[in-house]
C-alpha cells in the first residue's frame, strides 16, 4: 500500500473516532443499545470510495480504539459483530445498488449491524430473550441509518472521486 493511500486511511480512522468521541458527549438515548452511530458516516462513505479490506482496517482500528478511549471495553464483542455483519451487507451491496441509493444501503447495513449486536448478545448471555428487542433495534437503527446513509451520499456527491477502490 503506498503511503498516500496509508495516510487517507489514517485520517479516515482519525475523523470517525473524533467523530465517536464527540457523540459520546451528546445526552444518552434512554433506550438501550440505541445511539445514532454517527462515525458509521465515514463507514459508508468509505464502502463505495475504498476495497473492501481497507475500509475493515477503518472500522476494526475505530472500533477497538473508540471501546478503548470510552471505556467500553466489555461491549467490544458488540460491536465487532455488529461491524463485521454491517460491512459484510453493505460490501455485498455496493456492486449492486447505485451510487444515488448509498441510503438505502446505509439503513441495511445498520439492521445488520443489529442483527450481529443481537446474535453476539444471544451467544455471549446465552438468552433467547434478546431477539424480542429486534424490532425496537431495527426501527430506531433504520432511522439512524437513514440519516448516516443521507451525509454519506452528500459526501460522496461532494467530495473529488479521485480514489479508486478497485
Amino acid at each position: 500500500m503506498n503511503p498516500k493511500r496509508l495516510t487517507e486511511l489514517a485520517l479516515m480512522t482519525a475523523i470517525a473516532l473524533i467523530i465517536f468521541v464527540i457523540e459520546l458527549q451528546f445526552p444518552d438515548i434512554k433506550i438501550p443499545g440505541v445511539k445514532l452511530g454517527l462515525a458509521n458516516i465515514v463507514t459508508v462513505w468509505g464502502v463505495f470510495r475504498y476495497k473492501p479490506s481497507e475500509v475493515a482496517m477503518v472500522v476494526f482500528c475505530r472500533v477497538i480504539l473508540g471501546a478503548m478511549f470510552s471505556g467500553n471495553i466489555p461491549a467490544l464483542i458488540y460491536s465487532i459483530s455488529g461491524s463485521l455483519m454491517c460491512l459484510i451487507a453493505m460490501i455485498a451491496l455496493r456492486n449492486v445498488l447505485d451510487k444515488n441509493y448509498i441510503w438505502l444501503c446505509s439503513i441495511i447495513g445498520a439492521i445488520f449491524h443489529n442483527i450481529g449486536q443481537i446474535a453476539a448478545a444471544v451467544i455471549t448471555l446465552q438468552s433467547m430473550a434478546f431477539i424480542a428487542y429486534f424490532p425496537v433495534l431495527t426501527l430506531t437503527g433504520s432511522i439512524a441509518g437513514l440519516f448516516t446513509g443521507l451525509c454519506a451520499q452528500n459526501l460522496l456527491n461532494r467530495l473529488p472521486s479521485s480514489v479508486d477502490k478497485k
